[in-house]
């Protein structure tokens, strides 16, 4: 399968390639940058530290053009920024070539956007691609589903310095499955910040906490706290790798897959 990487010359972008370098029946048929970069004509293996000559990368060279770097592919992997990648769906769509997104933030006219494109080509688009985290998605829910109000409920992440959006569209997605869970919708429910006299804390309130530091890659935990207990959820992360890992494999199941827009859990059958 020929794999395009936007965002190659970034943390994520550089693990992608690697993984695909190390993917049976996948080449790397396309780098994207945005405009600026230093890494702009510069071949993707040298950048990604994998070396020019590896058979899966034949000789890629870094672009900037999204329609160059996508169009010869047959899926376009995307991790990238919520401005940037809503303009590659475009162009995947314009293709015809399938895309898989990690990307998170995105609001709402820019996730109207990538629906959109989801028309006329497969969209993979998950909030973390890791197998831990969408089992853990799936557990969160059926354990919200089992128990009463009584239990509160309280979505903590943490991750490296760098990260731009916050909550994390990990922990969001666990906030979202939790109220899945008891049947209501986040929004109705979500406490996005306490700080000051609050007060006593609402019943049936979904609560984020979120730290930044160093380089941690990500940590998430979910809590149920009711009086006489609590019972913890949690995943971390100590690799981009199982980031990647998980895209290329969303990238290989979109092969043949009708326009749509699709989730990991259609990936791994939860």
């Amino acid at each position: 399968m020929k794999i395009a990487v936007a965002g190659a010359a970034g943390r994520m972008g550089q693990m992608l390639i690697r993984e695909i370098a190390r993917t049976e029946g996948c080449t790397l048929a396309g780098a994207l940058e945005g405009a600026g970069n230093n890494a702009i004509g510069r071949e993707a293996g040298e950048v990604a530290g994998v070396g020019n000559s590896h058979r899966s990368l034949k000789g890629v060279k870094i672009l900037s053009d999204p329609a160059a770097a996508i169009g010869g592919a047959d899926a376009v992997i995307d991790f990238t920024v919520p401005a940037a990648t809503v303009a590659h769906a475009k162009v995947a769509a314009e293709q015809g070539v399938s895309m898989v997104i990690g990307t998170t933030g995105l609001d709402p006219e820019q996730t109207a956007a990538i629906h959109d494109a989801a028309r006329k080509t497969p969209i993979l688009w998950a909030a973390n691609m890791s197998l831990g985290i969408n089992i853990l998605l799936a557990l969160v829910e059926k354990t919200a589903a089992m128990l009463d109000p009584a239990y509160d409920i309280e979505v903590l992440e943490m991750h490296h310095r760098h990260k731009i959006d916050a909550p994390s569209g990990t922990a969001l997605a666990l906030g979202r499955a939790a109220a899945a869970g008891r049947q209501v919708k986040l929004e109705e429910v979500w406490r996005r910040s306490r700080d000051g006299h609050t007060g006593a804390r609402p019943a049936g309130e979904i609560g984020f906490a979120t730290l930044r530091g160093g380089e941690e890659v990500g940590v998430h935990t979910v809590m149920f706290a009711a009086a006489g207990e609590r019972l913890e959820l949690s995943h971390r992360a100590f690799s981009r790798e199982t980031y990647a890992s998980g895209a290329v494999r969303g990238a290989l199941w979109l092969q043949g897959k009708t326009p749509g827009l699709y989730g990991m859990k259609d990936v791994l059958g939860l």
